[in-house]
């Protein structure tokens, strides 16, 4: 599993993040092409090389021109926002993680101003460099094979703003809504740090708690606009895999019997819950009443996303129920690491046991991909992924 930190100690906006995601190896081409499958195709997007404070760093642009049949203007309706997306080219994960992430803003949009969600009207995160903003973080974090992040803790930043109603104070309204239950910093910065689409992106793709443990893999870094007098105007973005030390695990399991759903719409439930941060997931066939075959579905998570995920189950499955008890387990010290074979690049996973141990788990999707690439057997490519393991150790 690859985790991202977003180390914030000069704020956060959309053009840092993609930065940052550029800075990290993301092709810009992969941004265009997210952008084009939202129907943007006139937009010009840049990245160039920048120098903050002697840290190398990569500065994202955006360059549109004019409407090209969406109504594209500053003042845009969530609900237009929203239906572009929704019904874009996008990958599903990428197109559900940006309507996550505008469906925050106009939560907190409308709470600042005392209207329902879908009587928001967006205006500066409305315009087109947002919907850009967001959609290509969401398409360079799944470019990356992200699954979960975390941020650090954020700046807010002092001082007046000019937005469209007016003057606002820093950080906005919206922001501190978006921000609830972060670890913030008042008062700490001359300007603004956080923009509405920087606090939307973290309160949609960011976990609240500890970081866990992590190898790290790479840093980007990706630059503001402005210089600013106390800090280097930057956004790194640490890219890892998470180190799991031997010992007890406290978890939860849900579970739901169920026997009046189609079978071929599991596949899809399991992919959400996995991408919701769920431990595992399994399935176990049952005979119910009336000697009835059903299948028990079971979601391993911890206890702190038993509410979010209980949600989901409900929302992607027909049942009516939702029992769940807490488990201790024993887990061993896991890690991750990407190898390299004579095939391609392999994700493996290493499980150590207190004997020094080491069980060795390739990738099977990786395996799998490296393999149809190479024209050769899947065994191939998992033999050599577990050599080149026990080369390197």
């Amino acid at each position: 599993m690859r985790i991202a930190y977003f180390d914030t100690f000069s704020g956060i906006s959309g053009d840092m993040t993609i930065g940052a995601l550029l800075d990290l190896g993301v092709p810009l081409g992969a941004i265009q092409t997210a952008v084009e499958a939202v129907g943007l195709r006139d937009v010009t997007l840049a990245s160039e090389r920048v120098d903050r404070c002697g840290i190398a760093a990569t500065k994202f642009h955006v360059r549109d021109g004019y409407d090209h049949g969406h109504h594209l203007h500053p003042h845009r309706p969530y609900a237009e926002v929203r239906d572009l997306v929704a019904g874009s080219r996008l990958e599903p994960a990428v197109r559900d993680q940006a309507l996550s992430v505008f469906a925050r803003l106009a939560e907190a949009e409308g709470a600042a101003h005392g209207v329902p969600p879908e009587s928001v009207e967006f205006h500066e995160v409305g315009a087109v460099d947002a919907i850009v903003d967001v959609v290509g973080a969401a398409a360079g974090l799944h470019h990356l094979g992200v699954e979960r992040a975390w941020v650090g803790p954020l700046p807010l930043g002092q001082g007046m703003i000019r937005a469209a109603h007016g003057p606002l104070p820093v950080p906005g309204p919206a922001v501190v809504s978006l921000l609830a239950g972060r670890a913030v910093r008042f008062e700490d910065g001359g300007a603004e740090l956080v923009t509405p689409t920087g606090a939307a992106l973290v309160a949609a793709l960011t976990e609240v708690g500890p970081v866990p443990a992590l190898r790290i893999e790479a840093v980007g870094h990706g630059a503001g606009t402005r210089e600013l007098s106390d800090r280097p105007n930057l956004l790194r973005l640490v890219l890892g895999t998470p180190v799991v030390e031997t010992g007890r695990d406290d978890v939860i399991v849900l579970e739901a019997t169920i026997d009046d759903m189609s079978p071929e719409l599991y596949e899809h439930v399991i992919e959400r819950l996995l991408a919701a941060g769920a431990k595992d997931v399994f399935l176990t066939p049952v005979v119910m009443k009336k000697s009835r075959p059903g299948v028990t579905l079971s979601v391993l998570a911890a206890p702190a996303d038993r509410n979010r995920l209980a949600g989901l189950v409900f929302a992607e499955t027909s049942t009516i129920g939702l029992r769940w008890t807490p488990w201790t387990r024993l887990v061993l010290q896991r890690e991750s690491r990407r190898v390299e074979t004579g095939y391609g690049t392999v994700s493996v996973k290493l499980a150590t046991a207190p004997d020094g141990t080491v069980n060795v788990a390739p990738e099977l999707d990786d395996c799998r991909r490296v393999a149809a690439a190479r024209g050769v057997p899947l065994k191939v490519v998992h033999q050599a992924a577990v050599a080149a393991v026990v080369r390197g150790r």
